[in-house]
């Protein structure tokens, strides 16, 4: 466990909750990682209270699977296995190519130019001389929320939302290969062109391929980690 994890305090929320989304973002971040253990005690310790909030988190990381209960091991973080990766991300490419499709039909110029300096600013990101993995995350994430927001559908976004946290875990994962950068800022060059030009078969290749790829580099981390 990093040295520089801690308790993100929220006065509004039960204790529980509070280090429930503490933990949560630290597995979704890459703070933990897979296979790490949770003990209760040492947590408890860490954050200052006593072990009863922290086994309620536990219990809720476990329901969401984000945690895994092991036999002498007790609570772990989770695996990300190859099966999982391929569920979320076909269904991430199926709703990545309709948000293409509706944006080309309704995006705003002011949503254009946003979309524009969103890829700018994640290809600053990557070849900044002190790569910072959360930051380039969050610029990727930043880019394709505008491409969402642009298809103008409420139901959508939802779905996509409900979608992205589990997303959010695997973006770490595939971010970790500083080699895919140049690809990703090509990729993200590629989908905001054919947007631009309202071409709805060129956008939906484009956020088609970008998926592909992010699935091959994820499997690659995955078979990487087993070695």
């Amino acid at each position: 466990m990093k040295d520089d994890f801690k308790l993100d305090p929220n006065i509004y929320l039960p204790l529980h909750e509070v280090v429930f989304n503490t933990l949560r973002r630290a597995i979704l971040t890459g703070e933990l990682d897979p296979g790490e253990r949770l003990m209760e005690i040492h947590l408890a310790s860490r954050f200052g209270v006593s072990r009863t909030p922290v086994r309620e988190a536990i219990r809720m990381l476990e329901q969401e699977g984000l945690v895994t209960l092991r036999p002498a091991r007790g609570a772990v973080v989770a695996s990300i296995s190859a099966e999982s990766v391929q569920d979320v991300l076909e269904v991430r490419r199926a709703m990545d190519v309709l948000c293409a499709s509706l944006a080309c039909k309704r995006i705003t110029e002011t949503q254009l130019e946003s979309l524009k300096e969103a890829c700018e600013k994640f290809e600053e990101a990557v070849k900044a001389p002190e790569k910072d993995l959360t930051h380039i995350a969050a610029c990727d994430v930043a880019l394709h929320d505008i491409i969402i927001d642009a298809t103008a559908n409420r139901r959508l976004k939802q779905l996509v939302n409900n979608l992205s946290e589990q997303m959010y875990r695997y973006r770490f994962e595939y971010l970790k290969d500083s080699e895919i950068y140049d690809q990703l800022v090509k990729e993200h060059s590629d989908i905001y062109a054919a947007i631009a030009a309202r071409d709805e078969e060129a956008a939906a290749d484009a956020c088609g391929i970008h998926i592909d790829n992010q699935e091959y580099a994820i499997m690659k981390q995955i078979a990487l980690s087993k070695e």
